[in-house]
């Protein structure tokens, strides 16, 4: 367990290690000649040495605990290159942004890949993805796979943060295709009573949601969305045809 004290110390040597590289264009790891870069090094041996126990450890379910607390120990160094907001090729921060999605943590994820993507981070060689490609894919994949697993508002976010990088047209469709499913969501649980409902009531999600599906299969003729989309067209035939049927009884009656 680290010390209040280690803690703070960890923020503050953090903070100055981008400082010095904050007008360069691309964005460097710590100057190990300096006292932050020497703090940098050290916890990056630590690193190094989580990274071969979770290695050693087969079962992605007994790693998902270890990952959690291994984030927990650079909390302090993270949120200290954070704070400073200036460019730094920082791999603690980046490694963090993995576990994050690991453990389910994707605010987290989405508040350290918003700093990364900011300053122009490359993920470190092992991963072979860039930042926008593995904030998008890994937890719109997660996201597919569980509808209540990821909040809307974050997947929105998540796409104005990747939708302009550059990556693999079947990774990008992969959050459009978590972003229909959710939107449809929002339409199969519509309460006309709510007084947050949009302006287009249940149909403003349905089309939301046939947006962001057709855009995933635009993108990725595999996605696996046609028949959501199918689905999702009868319902907006049958919400058209039952305001019509409305509109007639109103108009009857005047």
């Amino acid at each position: 367990m680290t010390s209040p004290f280690l803690r703070n110390r960890q923020r503050k040597l953090a903070a100055m290690a981008g400082a010095p590289i904050a007008a360069t264009s691309a964005p460097a790891k710590p100057d190990e000649k300096t006292e932050a870069g020497q703090e940098y090094a050290a916890l990056k041996v630590r690193l190094d040495d989580n990274l071969r126990q979770l290695a050693n450890t087969e079962s992605h379910e007994a790693r998902k605990p270890m990952k959690a607390k291994f984030a927990k120990d650079f909390a302090p160094w993270v949120d200290g290159v954070i704070a400073a907001d200036a460019p730094v090729q920082d791999e603690i921060v980046l490694t963090c942004l993995v576990w994050a999605i690991d453990v389910g943590d994707f605010e987290e994820a989405v508040r350290l890949g918003e700093f990364a993507l900011r300053h122009g981070l490359a993920m470190p060689d092992r991963y072979k993805r860039s930042v926008a490609t593995f904030l998008r894919e890994d937890i719109a994949e997660l996201a597919i796979a569980d509808i209540e697993a990821v909040d809307l508002k974050l997947l929105v976010k998540i796409d104005a943060l990747t939708e302009g990088a550059d990556m693999p047209d079947p990774a990008k469709a992969k959050l459009h295709k978590a972003l229909g499913r959710a939107w449809r969501a929002k339409a199969e649980a519509f309460d006309p009573t709510d007084d947050s409902a949009p302006a287009g009531g249940k149909a403003a999600f349905v089309q939301e949601s046939l947006d962001q599906l057709r855009r995933a299969l635009a993108l990725d003729k595999n996605a696996g969305v046609k028949k959501d989309i199918e689905k999702l067209e009868r319902m907006q035939r049958d919400l058209q045809a039952e305001a019509e049927e409305q509109n007639a009884a109103g108009n009857a009656g005047q």
